[in-house]
């Protein structure tokens, strides 16, 4: 049977414009080929079955020339695979989708185009131009800059008549050929000028100027490519509309330690704020080695139940499910837990802490309980590795209390070369503090963030003073720590 190919555009390269569609078809695709342009957290939406290739291609480097890559289209979808050919903005602006597509039809292959976000329009938009206005171009021309020079096709006489927007696409290499074209057809050398480095990714970068200057003001700015270049009076509005480059983390490098599959919500709330966020995780979250303790938890009657962390919180009701229990068999039974975070995870399964202390550490509960705890059973829902202060504290008075062992943190092997020029590292807990620091990297400037006074501690013992702690032990306090303080010392890197 023959399979289908589906000629994908990924977008501009922030991984959130990524179509619904698209992002389906990736999760059960059997074969994918993949661009240059595509970013990896596009990339990693394949599922690990597939077969993932690179074909992609930057300026004249062709990892596969275009005649082999309409061919593996064609035999991988005559295998019966589900065939996803991955480009970056949309398939048909400049993609060669197209001629794609007219050989898959030649070869009776199966297909169709999902389009993508073209970064034509997407760039501009992220650098706060907007490619149309009704003072400023009622008009639209999309060029390849690929065929900037004089011996192309390009009817620059045409082009230069033109009183709207003109963007030209993959462009960056002919920019002086480009400016020099249009003024020699009649463009003023005062017609604003745009060119946009990284469009939509954090590394974005904008330079403004005229087509007299511009050259210039891009090679003093040192920008990288790919870039798109944007002719016209709407780039005057960049400096009004600059709603991407002004957020409030732009330009900052911020590292996640935090577990890989907790990372999610602080890793938005980061990129939301305009940061690069380099997700670097020292621990992974294993189940423990034995589930007898947990179940003795779930199984027996305690006075106490005390969440330590979300990941309790998770495996107790997971093991409680399973035995064919609800909240129901929590009944007169008391709930303690350390941090919001925790608490918002127990009321989401409808159950509602009554103890809650302010700091984000357990030892932050003692003072909360009795002096004489005889005939008192309490029952401790942690990781296998915690600090025992509470459970001792809690017997000396007394109290029957039990570990139960919810879960395990275990490291992770870790590679820093991503770790260059970082502003913030943050910290979620101790150990992705002795974790982080068992490899040493180097992070020579960064600021150190912490989520509370536990995970504090643990850097002081590595010989690092904290350089932020959240005033209350949530994910969003974190951000808005790092955010304040950041905003305090001044102006990114």
């Amino acid at each position: 049977m023959t399979g289908k190919v589906f000629l994908i555009g990924a977008g501009p390269g922030d991984p959130g414009l990524l179509t619904m569609r698209a992002a389906d078809l990736i999760a059960r695709a059997d074969f994918i080929a993949i661009d240059a342009l595509v970013s990896d957290a596009i990339a990693d939406r394949a599922p690990k079955s597939a077969e993932v290739v690179y074909v992609g291609k930057r300026a004249s480097k062709h990892a596969l020339p275009q005649d082999k890559i309409n061919q593996l289209l064609i035999d991988e979808a005559r295998k019966g695979k589900t065939v996803i050919r991955l480009k970056g903005g949309d398939p048909f602006v400049f993609g060669r989708g197209g001629e794609e597509a007219e050989e898959l039809a030649a070869a009776g292959v199966a297909f169709e185009i999902v389009p993508g976000i073209s970064s034509s329009v997407a760039g501009p938009a992220y650098a706060g131009i907007p490619v149309t206005h009704r003072s400023y171009a009622t008009s639209l021309t999309l060029v390849t800059g690929h065929e900037a020079d004089a011996s192309t096709g390009i009817k620059w006489e045409a082009l230069a008549q033109l009183d709207g927007t003109i963007v030209f696409l993959m462009g960056f290499g002919n920019l002086a050929a480009i400016t020099q074209n249009l003024t020699a057809n009649g463009v003023s050398p005062d017609r604003p000028v745009a060119v946009i480095s990284k469009a939509t990714t954090p590394e974005q970068r904008t330079v403004t100027g005229t087509l007299a200057n511009i050259e210039r003001k891009v090679a003093e700015a040192n920008l990288p490519t790919p870039a798109l270049i944007v002719v016209g009076e709407v780039v005057k509005l960049h400096d009004v509309i600059n709603w991407f480059e002004s957020k409030p983390l732009f330009g900052k490098r911020i590292v996640v330690t935090r577990a890989r599959e907790q990372a999610s919500e602080l890793k938005r709330l980061f990129e939301e704020s305009g940061a690069t966020v380099i997700q670097f995780p020292t621990i992974e979250i294993a189940p423990p080695e034995s589930f007898d303790s947990l179940d003795i938890a779930v199984d027996k009657r305690f006075n106490w139940l005390v969440f330590t962390s979300v990941n309790g919180v998770t495996a107790y009701f997971e093991r409680l499910f399973a035995k064919g229990l609800d909240i129901r068999a929590l009944s007169g039974t008391r709930i303690a837990c350390v941090g919001e975070t925790t608490a918002a995870s127990l009321r989401s399964r409808g159950v509602i802490p009554d103890l809650v202390p302010d700091k984000f550490m357990s030892t932050a509960l003692i003072p909360h309980f009795d002096a004489d705890l005889h005939r008192v059973r309490i029952a401790v829902i942690r990781a296998a590795e915690g600090r025992d202060e509470f459970i001792d504290e809690m017997r000396k008075r007394g109290a029957e209390v039990h570990l139960a062992v919810a879960y395990r943190t275990v490291p992770v092997a870790l590679n820093a070369d991503e770790l260059h020029d970082i502003d913030v590292v943050t910290f979620t807990s101790a150990s992705t503090v002795d974790n982080f620091f068992s490899s040493a990297p180097s992070i020579d400037g960064a600021l150190l963030a912490s989520i509370g006074p536990t995970t504090s501690d643990a850097l002081r013992k590595h010989g690092r003073q904290p350089d932020i702690e959240a005033p209350t032990a949530s994910i969003q306090a974190l951000h808005d720590a790092v955010h304040a303080e950041t905003l305090r010392r001044g102006e990114p890197r």
